[in-house]
Parts: C-alpha cells; structure tokens; sequence
C-alpha cells in the first residue's frame, strides 16, 4: 500500500512523527507536510506567484519525507503531481494534529483540509486529530489504537465519490478511553474572538508553549493595533448524543465522516420541485 502523510502543523510536529510510525505498518510511507505551522487554513491552496520552496528530508523519520512551504492541501497537490506520477497513493492521512478538529472545528481544519484534497482525488483520506495543542501530547492512546481504527475503516470502505473520516481522540490516557464511536458533526459557533494582543495573556491561556503560538507582532506601523484570536465556543447541539465534541469531552474516540461534495440535496430535491410548480 502507498500511503502519503501531510498535516498542519509543519514536518517537525511529533504528531506527524507519530502518524508515520503507525502507517508504517500498513505500507510504504511518504511524507509532505508544511515547513511552517498552518493551522485553521482549511483547504485554502498556495496561489499566485509566490515561491514554494520545497526540500527532501531523509534522516526525519520512516518513509520519504519532505516538506513544502504551502498550505496543508497544496502539500497534497505537490505530491500527487511529483511524488506519485504514475500512479496516486492507496491511502492519504493528515495529522495527528495537535488540538481538536470535532464540531465546526472541522470547517476550517487544514488537517482536513488537506484530507479533503485527497478524497477530492478519489483517494481514500483520513484526518487524525488529539485534543492537546501541547508539542509534547501524549499520543499513547493513539499510537494503541488508530491501526484498529483504520484497518476497520479500509476493510469497510463505501463505493462512493468524497468520502472521508474526520478520528478524534480525547486528550486523556489510553486506560481511560471508554471506546470508539460513530459520530455526527456536532454544532456549535464561537464569540468574543478577538483579543488585544497581550504575549502575558497567551501564555495564561497555554497558548505560549503550544503550536497555535505564533512569531510575535512585529513593529506596528501608525495607526494599527494588534489582536490575537481566541473565543469561547457555544454549544449549539441539542442532540449531544451523537454529537463528535461532546463525546469526545465524554472520553471517546469519534470517527465522522464527512463528504467533500458540498451539494445539499435535500434542498437541492425541495428547490427543484418549487421551481418545477412554477412554471
């Protein structure tokens, strides 16, 4: 099995490292991932004219690696055009990315973003996820578990265009994971989202030694004022049951699947009839 491995928080990430000992075992490994944290840039892809500098990195773990400075997808995209010329991957994974991607996490995840572009390829795409945005996580439940996860999702595969599957995983160890279960996207939007910036403030937060810190602001030119983003999520679902963020805040691990074609078609269905008594 040829397996290409990318993420969002850039190749020296030991969430990446982690994802590619556990691929290993299913097959020949090749990473891309970003030079550069790339956080919440969704499938946002590296146009223009800008240029993407790209390197081998042979001593950086099992597998080919290389890193790309671009988005998470357009890591993807690298890939499949130099890297798999002749012949597209088996499988792509993203992750395991440092903090949650559950709820509508999931709509600006480059983790999943990058996943999405895979299965926008008729490539089989998994993105991998742990609630800890600390670099020095604890990924044991993972590493335990994720190969079960994926050879159940591989050997139960639906024949069908833009399928893929969003795992999450607690941030709690392995003896204290109640299970896997099949989810739903929970619901859910944040407020208060911008903060002055304030390098104390951030660090209070845990947001100093974790990978969503970036470069301090540099000099303001006159008349700027520097922010941060942060927010406090509101719990919109009113069936927590089912809901990806709610068990996994529960200690579950969530598999959602999720469908890269954006069509509706239960609107598409009722709009089409409207249209149709119209005439």
């Amino acid at each position: 099995m040829k397996i290409l491995l990318a993420n969002d928080d850039g190749y020296t990430a030991a969430g990446l490292h982690v994802l590619a000992r556990v691929m290993a075992g299913f097959g020949n490994v090749t990473v891309v991932a970003p030079k550069y944290h790339q956080s919440a840039m969704g499938a946002a892809v590296s146009l223009g004219m800008k240029q993407l500098a790209y390197k081998e990195l042979p001593s950086e773990g099992p597998g080919r690696w290389a890193y790309l400075d671009a988005t998470p997808c357009s890591c993807v995209k690298f890939a499949l055009t130099y890297l798999f010329e002749n012949r597209d991957p088996d499988l792509v994974v993203s992750g395991v990315n440092h903090g949650s991607n559950a709820s509508m996490g999931a709509n600006y995840s480059a983790t999943l973003g990058a996943a999405e572009e895979g299965a926008l390829n008729g490539i089989k795409s998994i993105g991998v996820s742990i609630s800890d945005h600390r670099p020095d996580a604890d990924f044991s439940a993972v590493e335990a578990m994720l190969p079960g996860i994926v050879r159940l999702l591989l050997d139960n595969w639906p024949d069908r265009f833009g399928i893929f599957y969003n795992i999450n995983f607690p941030p709690i160890p392995l003896s204290s994971i109640k299970g896997v279960k099949v989810t739903r996207q929970g619901r859910g939007h944040w407020i208060r989202e911008f903060e002055p910036w304030d390098e104390e403030r951030l660090h209070s937060l845990g947001l100093g030694d974790s990978f969503l810190w970036q470069k301090q602001v540099g000099d303001l030119e006159e008349g700027e004022t520097a922010y941060f983003m942060k927010g406090v999520f509101v719990d919109d679902d009113t069936e927590p049951e089912t809901a990806d963020h709610v068990l996994n805040d529960e200690g579950w691990v969530t598999i959602t699947p999720l469908q890269a074609e954006l069509t509706d078609y239960q609107e598409y269905r009722r709009l089409d009839e409207i249209l149709r008594r119209s005439r």
